[in-house]
């Protein structure tokens, strides 16, 4: 009898202490139409933001000056749609043999900074008789008149003297 005891002790254990199968599935599919539903709008409210400029709107002609070469040029800014304060830009300066060419990619990064990427090549005659020099890289155009004016940081030349060249806006 004491065996039969045992017996049934330890199979009543065993049976009250088998889990029960719930159904997670359920509860999982709830959940992950959730999440979903906050991903969209994330994503709905980061592209509104990566697209809106944060600055002031640069697109089209603005004039471009060399301290050295009397005439002024224009240099163009080109929107790159769905990207907030990027350009691309292309411009000149020429008078006689006299020149500067600038090309490139523009990002505004604050009221006062904007980062230039691309190439800024000029032959000056006062410099070394025209001999070209050339600016590659990242560049930064600073304006310290509330942004009427935009000087680049890059001043020294290849002939170790200062320019001053400046985008009017």
């Amino acid at each position: 009898m004491k065996n039969f005891l045992t017996a049934f002790a330890i199979i009543a254990l065993l049976i009250s202490c088998s889990k029960k199968e719930s159904n997670p599935t359920a509860n999982k599919t709830d959940s992950t139409k959730i999440i979903d539903s906050i991903n969209a709008a994330r994503t709905k409210i980061n592209d509104s933001i990566r697209s809106k400029n944060h600055f002031k709107d640069f697109s089209g002609k603005h004039k471009f000056t060399h301290n050295l070469i009397k005439k002024s040029g224009f240099i163009d800014f080109k929107k790159i749609d769905g990207e907030a304060d990027h350009y691309n830009v292309s411009g000149d300066i020429r008078s006689g043999k006299d020149y500067v060419h600038i090309q490139g990619f523009t990002a505004i990064v604050s009221d006062k900074h904007m980062n230039f990427t691309g190439s800024i090549s000029e032959s000056i005659s006062e410099n070394e008789n025209g001999k070209i020099y050339i600016r590659q890289g990242t560049k930064t155009f600073m304006s310290k008149d509330g942004g009427k004016t935009s000087r680049l940081q890059d001043k020294v030349n290849g002939s170790g003297f200062v320019d001053y060249i400046d985008i009017h806006f």
